[in-house]
């Protein structure tokens, strides 16, 4: 076997629960980073008893935190892998990437999700395969902020990884998930408003994207603009992509995600009425990071648009 090696990065808030299993998937690299956001449970330690750095960054936004820990969190080896606390790293996965890091052409790679949801994978409402840039040069990517959750930039090509990751997002129970979904609709419904009236449809990459990143930022983009989403959305995730066929938890799935949409519409509404001065002040934020991001160098912008 080749020498060569990767770095995995564990980003934490709060994650007492699942840090233990994280980190023991991950160990299967000798250079495991756990980048806390100043969680106020035992998360630190208990991943201080086992055998990783444990650094600590107050949180902003996602995107900004991954920038920071990639450049201010210097790793043993070249390239590096992005792990969530809810997600596990694999065997197959992690021999998978062994290989493609041996690869000088590409800066990262994206890896597919299976959505655990009640103790199911929900294989079709979640419109698997879902790519997420998982694998990269941290010298070669950085990530802006989009909503509730970010983008990256990448100064080079990128390509896809065949194996995929367990992503438990219900491991810490209903009402953690709907907490976390509270919180991430007031951005979705910032970045709504403010796509709404800056941005628009790419309706070549909606039909001819040359990947399912692309296909999916330009659809995202469409979603914003259709009359009665939440139905519509529930309609697209239960019926045309076999929502139904994922059983009792499908259908809790696609019922969670056509209520997230509703709050989501609310709280746009909400903001666009009665707290414009609020609105504003987030909305150039929001611009602000993401011009700063689009105008260094000649990068090529994807979404990771994260599931849920």
């Amino acid at each position: 076997m080749n020498n060569a090696m990767f770095s995995i990065y564990i980003l934490t808030y709060n994650e007492e629960i699942d840090i233990a299993a994280c980190i023991e998937s991950a160990l299967l690299s000798d250079d495991v980073i756990v980048v806390d956001s100043c969680s106020s449970d035992r998360t630190v330690e208990i991943a201080e008893g086992y055998p990783v750095q444990v650094v600590q960054h107050p949180f902003t936004s996602h995107g900004q935190q991954r920038t920071w820990m990639l450049r201010s969190v210097p790793a043993k080896h070249e390239w590096v892998y992005i792990l969530e606390a809810d997600e596990r790293m694999t065997p197959a996965l992690f021999q998978e990437c062994l290989e493609a890091i041996q690869n000088p052409e590409f800066v990262g790679y994206y890896a597919a999700e299976r959505v655990i949801f009640l103790g199911s994978w929900i294989r079709r409402s979640t419109q698997y395969p879902r790519y997420q840039l998982r694998l990269l040069r941290p010298d070669k990517v950085w990530f802006t902020d989009y909503g509730h959750t970010e983008r990256e930039v990448c100064h080079g090509p990128t390509s896809f990884l065949k194996e995929t990751y367990p992503h438990y997002t219900c491991g810490k129970g209903l009402s953690r998930w709907i907490e976390k979904h509270n919180r991430y609709s007031t951005d979705e419904a910032v970045e709504t408003l403010h796509q709404l009236e800056k941005g628009q449809v790419n309706w070549h990459n909606l039909f001819f994207g040359k990947s399912e990143v692309e296909r999916r930022h330009a659809l995202k983009d469409l979603s914003l603009r259709i009359p009665f989403r939440p139905l519509v959305r529930f309609i697209y995730m239960y019926i045309f992509l076999g929502g139904f066929l994922d059983g009792r938890s499908g259908f809790a799935w696609c019922t969670l995600q056509a209520f997230y949409e509703y709050l989501i519409l609310l709280k746009a509404w909400e903001l666009k009425h009665i707290a414009l001065p609020t609105l504003d002040a987030e909305v150039r934020s929001s611009t602000e990071v993401a011009a700063a991001g689009i105008g260094n160098g000649d990068a090529s912008l994807l979404s990771a648009d994260r599931g849920s």
